[in-house]
Parts: structure tokens; sequence; C-alpha cells
């Protein structure tokens, strides 16, 4: 053992994962073996062993954490019955004559089946393959639509039901009910931000976001009506059978997640897309998916042990809480960490090893607990736009058609705009707590 000070081990485990990251390992790895041989240099090897077994053992019982293979389950399952390709025809024949409908149709159904699905690569990719050729075929520029593919796609990390805020409520021992419920407001507000942009950005430039020819939307009102309602039948189901249990009290996350598994299952086979074939690769990517998110959580739940028993937790504090500027300023430096952070890492690597750090401080500085951890999950929903590491920018990229040419850059320049929407969401979360607060004060 080597007697060093918690200033000198937090710059060691906090430049440990950096270099493992940096150098191209998996950041599960790369923060398990860092706590692991940081632990070893500083204290007893016994109580490194135990630590390490202990806490990666809580974590993977975790009742709570069950919820995300069931909901990584239903997100998959329900891509596969083609709802979000009907609802896009049922809402491309409502909205096809507006200029820049199309894109308003890609965030409303963004929007939508994120209260179904919860899982990034389906829903951005899902929008991809439907909205964008139905968009670039008919003269939209190539920025707004990737863009709003992007955008839409992302929220459904946000809007319930959400893996991230599964993950989270436990990391800051916050109800997943209650941050499912302080979600929808702005999930919602960013929808609304995104759609307002894009009327706004038509109007300015026509071009961008002609409106569909009256040929290809030629059908009576009552018929287009009655599409719509028909396309939105099954997601509201699965809304009312995953978030409606919670809501009323009929079932915590856990068991309205496994609901929400049985009941995409149900749908797959109402529409005839079950088979043995799709329900072995629905599992098996559920394994993986929810896996790679255990291993994470385990090794991270051990790293922050040593983080905390090495005395790091009060490095951290005291350097956050003498930012300038007051509790603002902490809360300032808080999110900008952590957008930094949405950069590099992945965002379950930023709330594993993150939130344990970060929660006390915001709770000694007297913020409120649910909205602090809801701006931290609102401020994670640019790490899947900005660069270089950026899930939805490159979900979308591939899944563009070739004969289209949509570059990197193309999806980069789109982005742009609705990151600086994000942060104005940001901001009147600020000004008006209650966009987060008031839908849980009313639960039952």
């Amino acid at each position: 053992m080597i007697d060093l000070s918690p200033e000198i081990i937090t710059l060691l485990l906090f430049g440990g994962i950096l270099v493992g990251v940096v150098l191209g390992y998996p950041l599960a790895i790369s923060v398990g073996a860092v706590g692991l041989l940081v632990g070893l240099l500083v204290f007893n090897p016994k109580v490194v062993g135990d630590m390490y077994y202990q806490r990666m053992f809580n974590q993977v019982t975790n009742y709570t954490l069950i919820a995300v293979p069931f909901f990584i389950f239903m997100g998959i399952m329900l891509e596969r019955t083609g709802v979000a390709e009907q609802l896009y025809e049922a809402m491309y024949q409502v909205f096809g004559g507006l200029r820049g409908g199309l894109a308003l149709t890609t965030i409303l159904i963004g929007t939508i089946m994120a209260a179904c699905v919860g899982v990034i690569a389906a829903s951005v990719m899902m929008l991809a393959v439907i909205g964008i050729p139905a968009m670039l075929k008919r003269g939209y520029s190539k920025p707004l639509a990737t863009g709003c593919v992007c955008a839409g796609g992302t929220l459904g990390i946000l809007i319930p039901p959400s893996i991230m805020l599964v993950i989270y409520g436990p990391m800051a021992n916050l109800g997943v009910g209650s941050l499912f419920f302080g979600a929808f407001m702005p999930g919602f507000l960013l929808s609304g931000l995104y759609m307002l942009y894009i009327v706004i950005f038509t109007l300015l430039f026509p071009s961008s976001g002609p409106a569909v020819p009256i040929e290809e939307r030629n059908l009576p009102v009552t018929t287009k009506l009655l599409l719509l309602v028909k396309s939105l039948i099954p997601p509201l189901l699965i809304i009312l059978a995953v978030l409606g249990s919670i809501f009323f009290g009929i079932a915590a996350p856990t068991e309205a997640a496994a609901v929400g598994a049985l009941a995409a299952t149900l749908l797959a086979v109402a529409y005839r897309k079950f088979s043995w074939k799709a329900l072995r690769e629905t599992a098996l990517t559920t394994i993986r998916h929810s896996g790679m998110i255990l291993l994470l959580a385990s090794l991270s739940f051990a790293f922050v042990g040593i983080f905390i028993r090495a005395h790091c937790g009060e490095v951290v504090s005291n350097f956050l809480l003498s930012a300038p500027g007051g509790k603002w300023g902490v809360f300032f430096v808080i999110m900008f960490i952590c957008f930094i952070l949405g950069m590099f890492i992945d965002w379950i690597g930023i709330v594993f090893i993150m939130v344990p750090i970060i929660t006390p401080i915001g709770a000694a500085l007297g913020f409120d607990p649910l909205w602090f951890g809801m701006m931290i999950c609102v401020n994670l929903q640019m790490s899947f736009l900005t660069p270089p590491f950026a899930y939805a920018i490159f979900f979308v990229r591939a899944a563009s058609p070739p004969e289209y040419g949509v570059t990197t850059n193309d999806v980069i320049k789109g982005v742009l705009p609705f990151i600086v929407l994000i942060m104005i969401g940001l901001v009147l979360c600020v000004v008006f707590p209650q966009i987060i607060l008031w839908l849980p004060g009313k639960m039952l």
C-alpha cells in the first residue's frame, strides 16, 4: 500500500479512465480495471476484493434494474411490428401539405414512439429508414432531414419509458416512477421547440422543406382521420400498459416493464410479425445490450466505492463548491462537465460514474433532487448529438440510402440547431422548475 493524498488518487482514477478510453478499451473495462488497480495501490487487497465483490453483486441483483432488459425487449419487438411505418403513412397524409410537414411528422412520430421504445438505436434507425428517403426524395435539405431524425429519435432516451431513467433512479436514490413523470413535460417541451424551429426555418427557407404535392396526399379527410386513429391505437395501448399502470399505482416500473414486453409481443402476433426466429433474435439482442449495461453498472458501482473510500468525493465537492457564482455557478460547472463528458463517453458511463458523485453536491446546494436529476438527464440528450461520440449521427449516417449522398458533415450541420434548442430547454426548466415538478406532484 502507498500513502497518497485524495487529490492524487482522484487524478489517478479519472486520468486512468481517460487513458483507457483514448486507447480504445471499452468503458466498462477501463472503469473496472482503473478502480481495481488504484484500489490495490492504496488499500489492503482484501478490502478491495470484498468491496468489488459486494458492490458488483448488489448492483447486478438490484431489483429496479430488472426493468432494463424488459424495456429493451419491448423496444426491439415493437420495432418489428411496423407500427412506426403505419404511423408515418397516416401523418404523412395529414401534415404533408405543410412546409416542413414531413420533418414535423418525423418529430411527432419520434415523440410518440419515444413513449413506447426507450431504446435509442431502435428509435433513431426506425425514423432514419422511414423518414430520410421520404424527405430527400421530395427535395428536403439534407441537414434538415437528418437533423430532425437525430433529434426526434433521441427523445426516446428522455420520454418514458426510458432506460436512462431506470438506471438514473437507483444511482441517485430516486424513485423511477417519479423520474418517469418528471420527464414527460421536458420531453414534450423539447419536441415542441424542435417543431417550432422547423416551422420557422421552412418559412424562412421554403426550398429546404417543400410541401408534398397534392396528388400524393389526395385522400378524403375521413379516410385520413381513420388512418391516423388506426395507427395511433397500438402505441397508445403500449403507453397505457406501461405508464398507465405506474401512474395509477397498479404496478411498479419493473413490473410495468414486463407488462410492456408482453404487450409488444402480443402486438407482433396481431400484426403477424411474430415468429420463433424473431423471438430468438430479439432475445439475443436483449441479452447483448443488457449484459453490456449491467457489466458497466457493476464495475462503475465498484469504482465509485473505491472513489468514496479514498475521500475523492470530498476533493470533487470542494472543487465544485469553490466555483464562483454561488450555487448557480456550481450548477453551471456540473452541467458543463456533463456536456463535455457526453462528447467523449457513453451516457451510461456518465450516469454510473458521475451521478453518485454529484447528487450529494446538488442536495447540499439545496436543489430539489428530482429537478436536479432531470436537468442532468435533459443535458445528456446532447450527448447523442455532439461529436465525436454521437450515437445518433452515426446511426443516421449508416441508415441513409447511398444514392442520396448524405455525408457525416450534413448530419453534423443538421444537429447543431437542435443542440442549441436543448440548451434553451434547459434554461426554461431553470426559470420554470414546475415544468419538471408539476406532473410528479399529481401522481397517486
